[in-house]
């Protein structure tokens, strides 16, 4: 009896351990350079809608490369609306361009009132140069 629980309690352990690794590879929102990543919650019948951008911050984390992060925090127009964005860049001349909206279902109700985000968004991996975040028309610019 003993052997059975305690071999039932590794193969749960190594069932756990795989299935995080797993979420671990799904859920990996990173960007690298010259690439265009596009978030989309929504399925295809979603509206485009605006965000209320009211502070972007950037981090920079000790790794090397460099690896850049947008804390981008506002507020969607309702609770129905998701945060997505599209992100390309940078190109040739360092320019990174980040495009945040919102979507939501065009035949959904929903009580009209702002719904406060904060998401931290990752921007790249960069070894050493000039760089200028463009969030919404707004630039940032950010040496490493």
């Amino acid at each position: 009896m003993r052997k059975t629980v305690l071999l039932v309690v590794v193969a749960l352990a190594v069932l756990a351990a795989g299935l995080g690794v797993a979420w671990a590879a799904l859920s990996d929102d990173s960007a690298s350079d010259d690439t265009t990543t596009t978030t989309r919650p929504d399925g295809p019948g979603a509206t485009r809608g605006p965000v209320y951008v009211d502070s972007v911050d950037l981090l920079m984390l000790e790794s090397w490369p460099v690896q850049v992060r947008a804390l981008v925090k506002g507020s969607l127009p309702t609770p129905c609306h998701r945060l997505a964005w599209d992100l390309s860049g940078p190109d040739a001349s360092g320019r990174i361009v980040l495009d945040v909206y919102s979507t939501t279902d065009a035949d959904v109700i929903c009580v009209e009132v702002l719904e406060p985000i904060e998401q931290s968004i990752s921007i790249g991996s960069f070894t050493s140069g000039s760089y200028v975040l463009v969030v919404n028309g707004v630039e940032y610019p950010f040496s490493i």
